[in-house]
């Protein structure tokens, strides 16, 4: 849905669904405007206004706020939905707006013409600084391995919060430095262990925070990744139902030991955000796919229906890895027309087509497919959030479990299958009555609210791989803490409606 559909929804009566067609684009910003904010940064929950003025005023000028990190319409186009917006329509004038919604971080707001993006003056920063003054989301996190006699750099000004807080190293192995934004640098010798550095962060008021950073060091001449761990998260609408998302987002991805991320539901800006703050890689999607690395992205393939494709270095062009991500279409679902429908499988699967799916996986495999048959040379992983269950999940031994059915072939597993993908849940797992790793849902136990029918709770987030250079040394679906169920979600420590799927790999070749 675009920006202005948004804004559309939120004025229209409630229950009524009244979508227009977009309007006109603008064709020159009046560069004579102008916009100006009344603080260069808040506290949290302190509202923050905006003057405006402009020589061409019109009723749907409008301010809207966007996260520094993507989603704002820096080119003049649409990206993402904005955090917060509201109409500006006099010539002059003076908007404010609270910042309670807003996690902290930094921000950029832009006054653009007409229902539209193009802008009538240059966009204006601000940061939205804690309550409790300096923080870190974690008291120490695990950076990218390093190698005796490599060059090292990592960066951890991300990480803190505020973002202009001044970075000091307190101790540590004396290779390290730190600078003032956060970056640690230097080149290791000695042996290959762990190494460690202490930072302390100041805030512009004054208050502190501490981090300990360790950095596993390899030794001259050895391969500079050995274990990988790939991570499939649908991060629910970026994580925004969940109140402080970002920090636990940081906090279950530092504490996770992942390395690649597929994410899904980025709404084309959430990649960007989490890659900024833990100082990673990342390819943001303009919807809902993104891709984020502890190591350098050094390809991208593009988006393909419902997929898309990158190359990762994980040491160079000595050793490399494909990713693809994907979020196939959710409807119709089905588990749902086998359960509450109760349509016979060749139905289900007719249906499975109806969806999209079927399709989606099949362009998706058909772009790999190059890919697939050189993964021993450049293994290949595939994650995401399938939106349907696997045929190995839908066992004669589960058949009570899945309400009645058994050796359903869903195309979405059965396809990849064929293609020389491995499921590595399974592959870990083999038995899914002791290990059902179901990923939908922590949060919904039950359809439609909590008086409705039971919701079928299946695995449809994936982690997938091909190639020899990859062996699976453990798979497990994730959550933080003991979500509770919606319409009660909104404090957990968890920030998705699905679990993640994690898989250790050792590296080879």
């Amino acid at each position: 849905m675009h920006d202005w559909q948004h804004r559309v929804l939120a004025v229209t009566t409630v229950g009524i669904l009244a979508l227009t067609a977009a309007p006109a684009a603008v064709g020159t910003a009046d560069t004579q405007g102008t916009l100006t904010a009344s603080a260069e940064s808040v506290v949290s929950g302190e509202p923050i206004a905006f003057d405006y003025a402009t020589s061409e005023p019109h009723g749907t000028d409008w301010i809207g706020l966007y996260s520094a990190d993507g989603g704002g319409p820096v080119d003049e186009e649409y990206v993402a939905p904005s955090l917060d917006w509201r109409y500006a329509p006099e010539a002059e004038g003076t908007l404010e707006f609270s910042t309670s919604s807003l996690e902290p971080g930094a921000y950029t707001a832009f006054y653009l013409a007409r229902d539209g993006y193009a802008w009538l003056a240059e966009p204006v920063d601000f940061q939205v600084r804690p309550e409790g003054g300096t923080s870190f989301p974690v008291g120490e996190a695990t950076l990218g391995n390093a190698r005796v006699g490599d060059p090292y750099e990592a960066r951890l000004g991300g990480l803190v919060t505020p973002s202009d807080a001044v970075f000091t190293r307190v101790g540590g192995d004396e290779w390290i430095d730190v600078a003032e934004d956060g970056t640690v640098s230097g080149t290791p010798d000695g042996a290959a262990r762990d190494a460690r550095v202490t930072v302390e962060a100041a805030g512009p008021d004054g208050s502190t925070a501490r981090l300990t950073a360790v950095i596993p060091v390899r030794g001259s001449g050895q391969p500079l990744v050995d274990e990988l761990g790939a991570l499939s998260f649908n991060t629910w609408h970026g994580g925004t139902q969940v109140e402080g998302y970002h920090d636990k987002q940081l906090r279950f991805l530092l504490e996770s030991g992942a390395d690649i991320v597929g994410l899904q539901e980025t709404q084309g800006r959430h990649a960007a955000r989490l890659a900024e703050a833990l100082g990673w890689y990342h390819w943001q999607g303009s919807g809902s796919l993104g891709v984020i690395s502890r190591y350098p992205i050094v390809a991208e393939y593009g988006e393909v229906n419902a997929s898309a494709g990158v190359r990762v270095a994980l040491d160079g062009e000595d050793s490399q890895v494909n990713v693809w991500n994907v979020h196939l279409g959710y409807t119709p679902y089905g588990p749902y027309d086998a359960c509450f429908e109760r349509m016979d499988t060749d139905r289900i699967l007719r249906r499975e087509a109806d969806s999209g799916r079927t399709g989606q996986i099949t362009d998706t495999l058909e772009a790999m497919a190059g890919q697939l048959a050189a993964a021993d040379e450049v293994p290949v992983l595939l994650l995401g959030d399938f939106n349907a269950p696997s045929h190995l999940d839908w066992t004669e031994e589960l058949r009570e479990k899945n309400c009645g059915y058994a050796d359903v072939p869903w195309p979405t597993s059965v396809l990849p299958a064929e293609a020389g993908l491995r499921d590595t849940y399974r592959a870990a797992n083999p038995d899914p009555v002791a290990s059902p790793g179901v990923t939908w849902s922590p949060v919904y136990p039950f359809h439609e609210g909590s008086s409705g029918p039971a919701e079928p709770q299946d695995r449809i987030d994936f982690v997938y791989q091909a190639g020899s250079g990859l062996s699976v040394r453990e798979s497990r679906d994730v959550v933080v803490g003991d979500p509770r169920p919606v319409p009660h979600h909104a404090g957990n420590e968890w920030t998705s409606d699905h679990a993640a799927v994690l898989t250790r790999f050792t590296v080879s070749g």
